[in-house]
């Protein structure tokens, strides 16, 4: 399908947490076969510290920034292979135009963020939606995009972004 590294755009409606989150990952993980960005349609312009600190200790060392996903569907910007949801509300956003018809899914992911409660709470909340998105990037990154034709990509994405629903 796609000569490496493929681009990836996981959108979430405030980029604070859960896309971040996203990035990170499939940048740490991905190893030079992804290069992953985030952005949000009505970005909070802030990343949330909880998601920061497990993003930098699991080794990923970039500047996170809460983006508009205007920067990703403007001239210049990379063009994207695959866009991924990971909040239910971008999901049912009307998106941008996106240049080259990227492959689209939707992997939803409870929000840490909207988790009240005490702090210890609110790190089991970010814990538990980097260890969902971290199943599933890993999940990503055993398949042989390069080999699969797109329907199979978008099947397979689709696909991905059903495991661990059935656990929450």
């Amino acid at each position: 399908m796609h000569t490496e590294p493929c681009n990836v755009l996981f959108l979430c409606t405030g980029n604070s947490a859960r896309s971040v989150m996203a990035e990170a990952l499939l940048n740490v993980l991905g190893q030079g076969r992804f290069k992953a960005y985030s952005a949000g349609s009505f970005p909070s312009g802030k990343v949330q510290p909880m998601a920061a600190r497990l993003a930098e200790a699991f080794g990923y060392h970039e500047p996170l920034r809460s983006k508009s996903w205007d920067e990703f569907s403007a001239a210049g910007a990379p063009q994207m292979d695959f866009i991924i949801t990971v909040c239910d509300n971008a999901a049912g956003e009307v998106c941008p135009i996106w240049p080259g018809q990227p492959v689209t899914a939707h992997w939803g992911v409870p929000d840490p963020v909207a988790v009240d409660g005490t702090e210890e709470a609110r790190q089991r909340a970010f814990q538990s939606a980097w260890m969902m998105l971290r199943r599933r990037v890993e999940l990503l990154l055993a398949l042989p995009v390069e080999k699969l034709d797109r329907m199979s990509v978008r099947q397979a994405l689709r696909a991905i972004g059903q495991e661990g629903e059935r656990e929450h």
